[in-house]
């Protein structure tokens, strides 16, 4: 689906058809519509492809006049009982009329634009409006930092309480989109400090202040998600220890319960066998054997509990 945008009193409204420096938004365009965009646009091929591959990482690239911008963007997936946390490459393509973007699904940063909440935003200065999406995407990428962060907490109080596979699962979930939004954020590092250099895209010095505020956002959520990754690794390897530990513990309880049931075993064994001269055999003399396994059982499990076997 392609749509087009402009800014009409401060705030981008849709039209109907495509005007001279509009934004033009692309959602999983069909062949039609990308046929549309490279014959009506001269874009190369080769940028609607990289743009719409999902493996894609972010990179800058110019060709013919046209600049392809590639930046990996966050997304939430809501399941039926937990969010999980990936990435996915926006494509941004600058001509000399137009910013054209392009994604294989719908997203919240270019739906937030498209509904006009980021206001103020004007599509005909292509780089300052280029650099308003990166930095509206890193903004969302702290947001789900911090989402993360207290799913990682609640999910560690829970882990307390039952240590069972599911918070354990959901901690794994967690760490992955941490890993995702860490490596995601470390190239789009790379691909602001190649375009801050100023000689793939035209810099005024309105953009270089825009474009220093992007790094430092981006910059804060590198080192958010490189915290949050090394104390969900530690908390990851102390609960690891912890059911270990229980682990032993039961085991050990385990051990001392069958030292003492077999106890009485071994008594009633050796009176059970049909031999001569035992002591204590005599039939006004039944309560001794029971009165040794008591005793003996109430010695062990005495000295047992001395050595908290028990």
């Amino acid at each position: 689906m392609v749509t087009y945008y402009k800014n009409v009193k401060g705030k981008l409204t849709e039209v109907k058809d495509y005007e001279p420096e509009c934004w033009i938004n692309c959602t999983a365009p069909d062949d039609d519509e990308k046929d549309k965009l490279i014959d009506e646009f001269g874009i190369d091929p080769d940028f609607l492809k990289s743009a719409l591959d999902e493996e894609e990482s972010s990179h800058i690239d110019c060709e013919n006049g046209n600049t392809l911008i590639i930046v990996d963007i966050p997304v939430a997936r809501k399941n039926e009982k937990s969010i999980t946390y990936h990435t996915t490459p926006l494509g941004i393509i600058i001509t000399d009329t137009n910013v054209i973007t392009l994604c294989l699904r719908e997203n919240v940063i270019i739906g937030e634009f498209a509904e006009g909440v980021v206001r103020n935003i004007y599509p005909q200065y292509k780089t300052q409006f280029v650099l308003h999406i990166i930095l509206r995407a890193t903004i969302k990428y702290l947001q789900y930092l911090k989402q993360i962060d207290k799913i990682s907490d609640h999910a560690e109080h829970e882990l307390r309480k039952s240590m069972k596979n599911k918070e354990l699962i959901q901690l794994l979930e967690i760490e992955k989109s941490l890993v995702y939004f860490s490596s995601s954020l470390k190239a789009n590092e790379a691909t602001l400090e190649k375009i801050a250099r100023g000689r793939l895209i035209k810099l005024f010095d309105e953009d270089r202040d825009l474009l220093d505020d992007v790094l430092i956002e981006v910059k804060q959520a590198i080192e958010m998600s490189n915290i949050h990754m090394n104390i969900l690794a530690s908390t990851m390897d102390v609960f690891a220890s912890i059911i270990s530990n229980n682990l032993n513990i039961v085991m050990k309880v385990l051990a001392s319960i069958t030292l003492l049931s077999s106890i009485p075993t071994i008594i009633s064994g050796i009176y059970g066998m049909n031999v001569e001269y035992l002591p204590f055999t005599q039939r006004q003399y039944w309560w001794f054997p029971v009165l040794l396994t008591g005793a003996i059982v109430a010695v062990v499990a005495y000295i047992l509990k001395k050595k908290d076997m028990l």
